[in-house]
């Protein structure tokens, strides 16, 4: 294969990583001739006491005339501060991210809908968040530094779930150029970043006291399934070295890899398990020694598990409890009581631990009891006691208390669905063998997720969890950004080709694809692969294509690029293909079009114009390059994955 050598970027002065998270997010840096340091975000103004370094909720509140109004702890408190009847006409949003993974068809104009119902663009609510990072980034990078920092020094890192297509990393970069972090002409500033390969560089450098090794907990007994004995003193030891590890703000990496790893002799193969609020995200890696590179061993897998499953079935016992109906009018009529009552349940969750015998306590809004009785002209306690729901009850000071079977009930199929990812992804050819396990993301943080996760897989695998799990992603993200060139082989997600057209062959092709064209048979319709599902591409390795234009001055060619999940493909017409984007080169800038100028020559010259296209596959997103073959000159080439 041809690998075409990085050109040397320009000099970057500093790194901004931006962890755009579904339920948290943050940021963080490190100034080039520094690498080694990496400065953790500021406290957040709002936030729990005693919690340095955390990151900030992912919520965004916008007034009625669509103006950006608060970020983050600021927007949850000023939307709760609103008067109620106020609030209704104000735009909050929460956990956004996940409809950029959920929708199957993206585009610019595809929309968000507010808590209180309001619709807006959905690249709009991004890039007001994005805008946000943007500048208290800027102005912490500012007061570290002492030089002036000129826009183009700064590189930003975007992060984003391995798992999301090709359309859902374009729908970033959009709302990135949108926000002003960098121009669409220098698209180099800014690096998508993915979540699991972000955490698997920081792993990398992890010395042994900066990690929980579950494996080396005492085995609890087989019949422990349910968690029912007290909660083991270890786990209590690492939640208390989590909890010192968040004061501190700036962090030192090791240059070349921890000692964790010196110490594995099969430890060149391992699984990071990117637990998140939105999506659980699998990436399997090898270290290649002595450079410290890594090679993906299995293409990404995972999907929608994350912790805010969890939520969603909160929200859905109480739709049992009080009826979906009423449910839905109290969010449309209350959204900032609603938002609280949220927020109070999220408290409540970090605190659920597998050994726990006592009751949570969520204390319901004044507002939602008072709803409740005037609109369905009885008590809370009654519907709950009518609802039959036995691990709920009611508490005189006004709390719904859940008992641990209900918070259990609450995460397990979010938890199962997580292991059983895992449990799938073992199985494979190319994972087995492959006995270290990292548990990383906001979600690792829960014990009931980490109890579960020794239980199922403890036995294959040493589960490894990074001191300050939550920062994993962020603080990789960075390194990343320093050096993107440290995950030298990744492996495709999908097939990816373009349809073209083969002389037809009688007896292979069938009849209902032939083409008479200038006399000749063709057959239509069949996929030119450029690479294949699972392939291993290396960073700089390229797929070249030629095209010439079909007729003279013709001023743009299109190709449109159609994407499969498998590989055994001959048509770009079978079930499971699907246009997914195009490549457009644009013939007239390059004057590639002026050629046919001189008429006598019967455009001969332009008959053997060829465009050739170069195609990255190797990278976090797909890039494609364009040169005219006759002229030598560049074709201005896109590809576009969002307005299919």
């Amino acid at each position: 294969p041809h690998i075409v050598r990085p050109r040397v970027a320009r000099p970057f002065s500093v790194v901004v990583a931006i962890d755009f998270g579904t339920t948290s997010s943050g940021y963080a840096f490190s100034f080039t001739e520094d690498p080694e340091t990496i400065h953790m975000m500021r406290r957040w103004e709002g936030g729990d006491p005693g919690v340095a370094n955390q990151k900030s909720p992912t919520c965004l509140l916008l007034t009625p005339d669509l103006r950006f109004h608060s970020f983050g702890f600021a927007a949850r408190d000023s939307y709760h501060d609103l008067d109620p009847e106020e609030a209704r006409h104000w735009l909050y949003f929460d956990k956004f991210k996940m409809k950029i993974h959920s929708t199957s068809d993206l585009t610019m104009e595809t929309e968000l809908e507010s808590v209180n119902g309001r619709r807006v663009r959905a690249i709009e609510v991004f890039a007001h968040a994005l805008r946000f990072f943007r500048e208290h980034a800027l102005k912490e990078v500012k007061d570290q530094s002492s030089s002036v920092l000129e826009g183009n020094e700064v590189r930003w890192v975007i992060t984003v779930p391995a798992v999301w297509r090709q359309p859902a990393k374009q729908f970033m970069r959009e709302a990135a150029y949108l926000a002003g972090l960098v121009t669409p002409d220098s698209p180099e500033q800014l690096l998508i970043a993915l979540e699991p390969e972000a955490a698997s560089i920081y792993c990398r450098k992890l010395r042994l006291h900066q990690v929980i090794d579950l494996s080396q907990r005492p085995v609890t007994n087989v019949l422990d399934v349910e968690g029912s004995r007290p909660f083991d003193s270890s786990f209590r030891q690492a939640r208390e070295q989590l909890r010192r590890a968040r004061h501190s703000r700036t962090f030192l990496v090791e240059s070349g890899t921890g000692e964790l790893w010196s110490e594995m002799q099969t430890g060149d193969r391992y699984i990071v398990a990117d637990c998140g609020g939105g999506t659980v995200d699998l990436t399997v890696h090898q270290i290649e020694q002595p450079q410290g590179t890594l090679k993906e061993l299995y293409k990404a897998s995972g999907g929608p598990y994350g912790a805010v499953g969890v939520d969603l079935a909160f929200e859905a016992m109480l739709c049992q409890i009080f009826g979906a109906d009423f449910i839905e009018s109290f969010k449309a009529k209350r959204p900032a009581a609603w938002v609280d009552l949220t927020i109070a349940f999220e408290a409540r969750k970090r605190t659920a631990a597998p050994g726990r015998a006592n009751s949570l306590n969520i204390s319901l809004p004044f507002s939602f009891i008072d709803f409740y009785k005037r609109h369905r002209g009885q008590s809370v306690e009654t519907a709950l006691r009518k609802s039959n729901m036995n691990f709920i009850k009611w508490s005189s000071q006004g709390m719904l208390r859940l008992s641990a079977e209900a918070m259990h009930e609450l995460f397990q199929p979010t938890i199962n669905n997580i292991i059983k990812h895992i449990e799938n992804l073992v199985q494979k050819e190319e994972v087995k063998g492959v006995h270290f396990l990292f548990l990383v993301g906001g979600f690792a943080e829960s014990p009931m997720l980490q109890r579960a996760a020794q239980n199922a897989l403890g036995r294959n695998c040493r589960i490894i969890i990074p001191h300050d799990v939550g920062l994993t992603i962020l603080k990789g993200a960075v390194l990343f950004g320093l050096d993107p060139t440290v995950v030298r082989v990744r492996r495709c997600p999908l097939t990816y080709g373009v349809g073209v057209l083969n002389r037809f062959v009688e007896g292979r092709h069938p009849r209902d694809k032939l083409l008479i064209k200038d006399g000749r048979e063709w057959c239509t319709d069949i996929l030119d692969r450029f690479v294949s599902v699972d392939q291993s591409v290396a960073l700089g390795e390229v797929v070249r294509r030629s095209y010439t234009p079909a007729r003279m001055g013709q001023r743009k060619i299109i190709i449109n690029i159609y994407c499969s999940d498998t590989d055994d493909i001959t048509y770009i017409t079978e079930p499971g293909v699907r246009k997914c984007g195009a490549i457009t080169l644009d013939l007239l800038e390059s004057g590639a079009v002026a050629a046919s100028a001189g008429d006598n020559d019967k455009g001969s010259a332009f008959e053997r114009r060829e465009i050739r296209t170069t195609m990255q596959f190797g990278d976090t997103e797909i890039k494609v390059t364009a040169v005219d073959v006759a002229t030598g000159q560049l074709v201005r080439a896109s590809i576009d994955f969002l307005s299919n």
